[in-house]
């Protein structure tokens, strides 16, 4: 008997919306079922399992997968955003401290990128340039050895 209850509790769940599995909550979000299940293991997400072994999703876990996503695509790694996902899912982030400090290292790291970036742009160029001009002397002296 307890088995049928069972069943039934999970089949209202899933009519209700509250439960979603891996692939629904993939598709609802973008997230590839490989992300989702990495998410997990790093302590993002927690889904809960059936007794099958299934996961099982709330509703509220399609929030949660698009937040990390948009973390991610800033740049920050998963243990940066494991440090303050909760504070912004339950707050605004405006209202977490935690936040304030992964920001202005990411910001740092960025800024030191940026000057590398200028430095192989600027050695690149010197480099063109230089195959230019010697491109350029060749050919000049080329015709003048025509001419001769």
């Amino acid at each position: 008997m307890s088995r049928s209850i069972i069943k039934l509790r999970s089949t209202i769940r899933l009519k209700e919306g509250c439960a979603l599995k891996i692939g629904e909550l993939s598709k609802a979000t973008g997230a590839s079922i490989r992300s989702l299940r990495y998410y997990e293991k790093q302590g993002l997400i927690a889904p809960l399992r059936t007794e099958s072994g299934y996961r099982e999703y709330h509703k509220f876990a399609v929030e949660q997968v698009k937040t990390i996503r948009l973390y991610l695509n800033l740049g920050l790694s998963t243990e940066q955003i494991a440090g303050f996902l909760h504070c912004v899912l339950t707050n605004k982030e405006v209202f977490c401290n935690e936040i304030l400090p992964v920001y202005q290292q990411k910001l740092k790291e960025i800024d030191e990128q940026i000057q590398t970036l200028v430095r192989i742009r600027s050695n690149l160029e010197e480099r063109i340039q230089s195959i230019v001009s010697e491109q350029t002397d060749n050919e000049s002296m080329e015709g003048t050895n025509d001419e001769s």
